[in-house]
């Protein structure tokens, strides 16, 4: 665990107002919303959402039963030659099993056979699914500092983890290889809210491979493998209203576009019309969005429009049994990432690939307890900040430093162990001499929060432009160590 510093003192500051447009967003707007861009732009972005900073993303279906892709494409580089072939992303496995020559199929033919079909894999999927214990993995969220939970209630196999009753056309396949038998988003959705989270739905509206099934195999396929027909858009249209009415999910998170004969604008209005203070991802292909979506992608300043960067902590969204810890996000990088993406006006959605019985993998498992374990001590300059007038610059000692700010006060978090045994950096305003010799001459000076949360003082000089933190020949933690301005956001 890392520690948490504290500067206490009112410094007058002459700094811009970065304008949130969530923390005017406390009542929801009771006007009907109307299937136009003008009506659903005028959703106000919930407080809670951009308050939220942590969800955690699941990627759990029939892919976790074999749950394995190759190693490759480490950097996520989509664009490369040979990135289908040998995608990364476990949940995917239905395409790549598909491809000729592919190492995907290669492994499916070496441990079920040749003529073992993908939807085979349900029968094993719902008996394992009904080990899982819901409220433990609720729990487990809980206790890694999340704040929302959003499920894959359908990838792009089709395969939905609720018992939709919207009739699908395929004649392949039996009823029991189209869903699970047991109610996953419910039970999930009940449990993650007995927690106090909010609980968010993933829906695959662009791919549904029981009703294009493809394979991707080129480029071009991204595009003309997209079911449109006015079938596909009336059972897409079903099924999300399904969600809406029965779960009334936090988030709506569609992925790669909803079909034209799906009545996407409709879809939104309704949605916030069931859910006034909901939120909706960038990938419905409207123009309409509460935040973007980039995936395994930060940005590289604040952003005015929120965000929610998703990725896995591996290099996979499905579980994939080939990763470990080299594949993994270390703790030290994971909550740096965290920090830099709060510093810019973002959400870190961050994955995990249970096992088919739902059981998350050991080495997710570690990084989720380190994460909490710093979040409990650190989240004061997380949860329910904004961003400052930067997110970001350099000690003097050449620690890199991120900035969020909650109210008047200012938190300077360095990333990874301080160079020095000092802490010096720009503060970019002039101090008020008044306030400035009073909080000198009072009792509060500098504070390190220990891992329970009391505060011990600490020393620090300032000057016009400059603080100087003089650090304690100890520090507990290992990842990154937070300071509190009190009074010198503004």
């Amino acid at each position: 665990m890392a520690p948490k510093l504290a500067i206490v003192g009112i410094l007058a500051a002459a700094c811009a107002v970065f304008s949130a447009k969530a923390q005017n967003a406390t009542k929801q707007d009771a006007t009907k919303y109307e299937p136009t861009v003008e009506s659903l732009d005028r959703h106000p972005l919930p407080a809670w959402y951009a308050g939220a900073k942590l969800g955690i993303f699941i990627h759990w279906g029939l892919y976790s039963v074999p749950g394995w892709a190759p190693l490759n494409h480490p950097d996520h580089d989509f664009s490369s030659a040979d990135y289908i072939k040998y995608n990364p992303y476990a949940e995917w496995y239905l395409n790549v099993l598909r491809i000729p020559g592919s190492p995907t199929q290669a492994y499916h033919r070496e441990h079920f056979g040749a003529n073992f079909g993908y939807y085979d894999f349900a029968t094993e999927f719902n008996r394992e699914s009904k080990k899982w214990d819901p409220d433990a993995m609720a729990a487990i969220f809980r206790e890694a500092g999340a704040r929302y939970v959003v499920l894959t209630s359908k990838h792009h196999e089709g395969f939905t983890l609720w018992p939709s009753k919207a009739v699908n056309p395929s004649p392949t396949l039996k009823p029991e290889q189209l869903h699970a038998e047991r109610d996953i988003v419910g039970d999930l959705t009940r449990a993650v809210q007995k927690q106090g989270l909010k609980m968010g739905l993933y829906y695959s509206g662009g791919y549904d491979w029981t009703f294009n099934t493809g394979p991707i195999q080129t480029d071009k396929d991204y595009q003309a493998v997209k079911p449109e027909s006015q079938a596909y858009g009336d059972y897409a249209f079903a099924q999300i209203h399904e969600l809406i009415d029965r779960y009334h999910p936090a988030v709506l998170w569609n992925d790669i576009d909803w079909p034209k004969t799906g009545k996407p604008l409709q879809v939104e209005a309704d949605y916030y019309n069931a859910v006034p203070d909901g939120v909706i991802d960038d990938r419905f292909g409207v123009q309409h969005a509460d935040f973007t979506s980039p995936e395994y992608a930060k940005l590289d300043k604040i952003s005015e429009k929120k965000w929610e960067e998703c990725r896995g902590l591996g290099r996979s969204f499905g579980y994939n049994r080939a990763e470990g810890e080299k594949e993994t996000i270390a703790p030290g990088e994971l909550i740096a990432l965290l920090v830099d993406i709060v510093s810019k006006n973002g959400n870190l959605l961050l994955d995990v690939g249970p096992e088919a019985n739902g059981t998350i993998p050991p080495v997710q498992m570690e990084r989720l307890k380190a994460l909490g374990a710093w979040l409990k001590q650190n989240g004061e300059a997380i949860y329910d900040t904004t961003p400052w007038t930067r997110a970001e610059a350099k000690s003097a000692e050449g620690d890199d430093l991120r900035f969020t700010r909650k109210g008047d006060d200012l938190y300077v978090t360095v990333l990874g162990k301080p160079k020095g045994t000092t802490l010096t950096f720009d503060v970019g305003w002039k101090a008020n001499p008044k306030a400035l010799t009073r909080e000198l001459n009072g009792p509060q000076m500098v504070a390190t929060f220990t891992a329970s949360g009391e505060p011990r003082w600490l020393k620090y000089k300032q000057t016009e432009n400059s603080m100087t933190i003089t650090l304690p020949d100890h520090l507990e933690g290992d990842y990154a160590y937070t300071f509190k301005l009190i009074g010198t956001g503004r």
